[in-house]
């Protein structure tokens, strides 16, 4: 009887971990429930590169637990998980903390993985966090001021280039990203915007070689081509050395060094080291869960996100298959405690997103239908802050992102810092109101098609707090 009084753990505070404890305080759920997380802010992956770029602001996609879970159920401890007991159901925590329990839900994600490169932990930056994406912003605009005050071009073209290693959808990302940024920060200063350079590294030939997104290669090589500053790739490059003044790698037999100033790691992460010591079934490190999501050995243990698997249904590790199934993990939690049968987890892949530069993006919805550049941006922006946590955060994030893009904050500075005209960013408010409009016309005839078929997207909701419908 005291095993029930337990309360409900959850570790890591990811998509997975978080929306499992949001959801189980929605449902009044009536155990406790802890989550720990070793960090203090919350980091919404989709959305760090307009945290990079000032698009978005750290409280909208960078903001602190225990604002996100005030006045919810959930209890938040700032730990680090030591050890993990799964026989007396037990986790320890760093500060020496015990906490038992009757449910444990590991989200505990992933770690960057060098892959034994010499000299990446050192001289490489990650960009997987809010805090490592302030600190990338941070380091860039140090090279930049640097560059415009030395005289040595040598060291300027090293100050200047950026290398991205790994050419998969974070690399993508950060490189079209960089590649419209950098000049307008470096022309701000004074310097030649045509000077920065971007180079994505990449161990094969193919960039999103085996990803869910690989569908959408042409799309991606065109815009790469159309940043500001046309994106670099070195292809067949196999990175074995960093040091503090570039990246050496092998291509075709030779050895060959890329003088950067920056380093940026996106080329893979591996399981959380933690998992690898417990006594269940693995799959190259990730946790063997059943179409329940729970532990084969332990179905009082449930786990998602990038540290489990499904081997009959595998998924990819996305916010969009993780936010899914921390809800599911709630509903099944919830059975459990009214003595009902758990039920297997339906994970509805609703398409792909991806920023392929400022106010440029590409949603493919449904992987059917592409919809590019700005209205693409639109999409994918709507549709991730829709899945923020927490309704109250949620709303006013999204707020401030719709009267951003109506009224071109962001925009017309962008615009008059590339020397065009000020009726280019008049057009591009023109564009959005129309991209606006469209949606508009659709809710007033096909008020229930329209609901049905968009609101996955969170462009409904968009519209509903913007313009609300007739009565």
């Amino acid at each position: 009887m005291q095993q029930a009084c337990h309360p409900t753990v959850i570790l890591g505070g990811g998509f997975a971990g978080l929306f499992t404890a949001l959801h189980l305080s929605q449902q009044n759920y009536s155990h406790p429930i802890i989550l720990i997380e070793q960090r203090d802010r919350f980091s919404f992956k989709p959305l760090l590169y307009e945290l990079l770029s000032g698009e978005l602001h750290s409280e909208q996609v960078y903001p602190r637990y225990k604002e996100l879970l005030a006045g919810s159920k959930v209890s938040f401890v700032q730990n680090t998980v030591r050890s993990i007991d799964l026989y007396r159901r037990r986790v320890n925590t760093a500060s020496g903390q015990i906490f038992d329990y009757s449910n444990l839900v590991l989200a505990l994600g992933s770690k960057t993985a060098y892959f034994n490169t010499a000299g990446a932990a050192e001289y490489a930056m990650p960009f997987t966090s809010g805090e490592q994406a302030i600190a990338l912003r941070k380091h860039l605009r140090h090279r930049l001021h640097e560059a415009i005050q030395t005289s040595n071009p040598e060291r300027r073209r090293l100050l200047l280039t950026v290398a991205i290693i790994g050419a998969g959808p974070a690399g993508i990302e950060l490189a079209c990203t960089l590649a419209d940024l950098l000049p307008i920060w470096y022309d701000e200063l004074g310097g030649d915007g045509s000077e920065i350079r971007i180079v994505l590294v990449n161990r094969s030939r193919e960039i999103l070689k085996g990803d869910v997104n690989s569908h959408l290669r042409c799309t991606v090589q065109r815009a790469m081509k159309n940043r500001v500053i046309p994106v670099d790739c070195l292809f067949d490059a196999a990175v074995t050395k960093m040091t503090s003044n570039g990246v050496e790698y092998q291509q075709q037999d030779q050895t060959q060094m890329l003088q950067a100033g920056t380093i940026a790691w996106t080329a893979g992460t591996a399981p959380n080291p933690l998992l690898m010591e417990l006594p269940v079934t693995h799959n190259r490190g990730r946790l063997v869960v059943t179409p329940t999501l729970q532990l084969l050995e332990f179905p009082e243990v449930f786990a998602a996100g990038d540290c489990a698997i499904n081997g009959d249904n595998p998924q990819p590790p996305t916010a969009q298959v993780a936010y899914q199934q921390g809800i599911a993990i709630a509903q099944n939690l919830q059975r459990m405690r009214e003595n009902q049968p758990t039920i297997p987890v339906q994970i509805q892949l609703r398409g792909t997103l991806m920023k392929l530069g400022l106010n440029e993006g590409v949603a493919n919805l449904f992987n059917k239908i592409q919809i590019k550049g700005q209205p693409g941006h639109l999409i994918r922006e709507g549709t991730y802050l829709q899945l923020l946590p927490n309704s109250a955060h949620n709303r006013k994030v999204t707020t401030e992102w719709l009267t951003d893009e109506l009224f071109q904050r962001h925009r017309a500075v962008t615009y008059m810092q590339l020397g065009q005209t000020p009726w280019l960013s008049g057009a591009a408010t023109t564009a959005a109101a129309l991209i606006l409009t469209t949606p508009l016309i659709w809710r007033a005839a096909q008020p229930t098609q329209f609901q049905q078929n968009l609101s996955w997207t969170g462009v409904p909701t968009l519209l509903d707090r913007l313009v609300p419908p007739s009565r």
